[in-house]
């Protein structure tokens, strides 16, 4: 499966500012199921939780389709972990 080429067809379909909200969307539901899983039976609600951080992935490389970001979110998270790493 060619994942750009779904990503634009998704873009083509209903539009940038559609999926900038799907993306707000998938993220709020993400930080339910956290929240969930801080609350409550944690074994019980990871299928919850795998289906919402899928749902993120998707959307985060969507975005960084959308406005051509790849290089520069590769080149950000790289220096991040970096300096991730030199504070642990």
């Amino acid at each position: 499966m060619d994942k750009k080429n779904l990503y634009s067809k998704a873009v083509l379909k209903w539009g940038v500012s559609a999926q900038i909200m799907m993306a707000i969307e998938e993220l709020s539901e993400l930080s339910v199921e956290l929240c969930h899983w801080l609350r409550i039976n944690k074994e019980s609600n990871k299928n919850k939780l795998v289906d919402e951080l899928a749902d993120v992935e998707i959307m985060l490389e969507q975005l960084k389709q959308m406005f051509n970001l790849f290089d520069d979110v590769r080149i950000k998270k790289s220096h991040k972990l970096e300096r991730l790493n030199k504070l642990l």
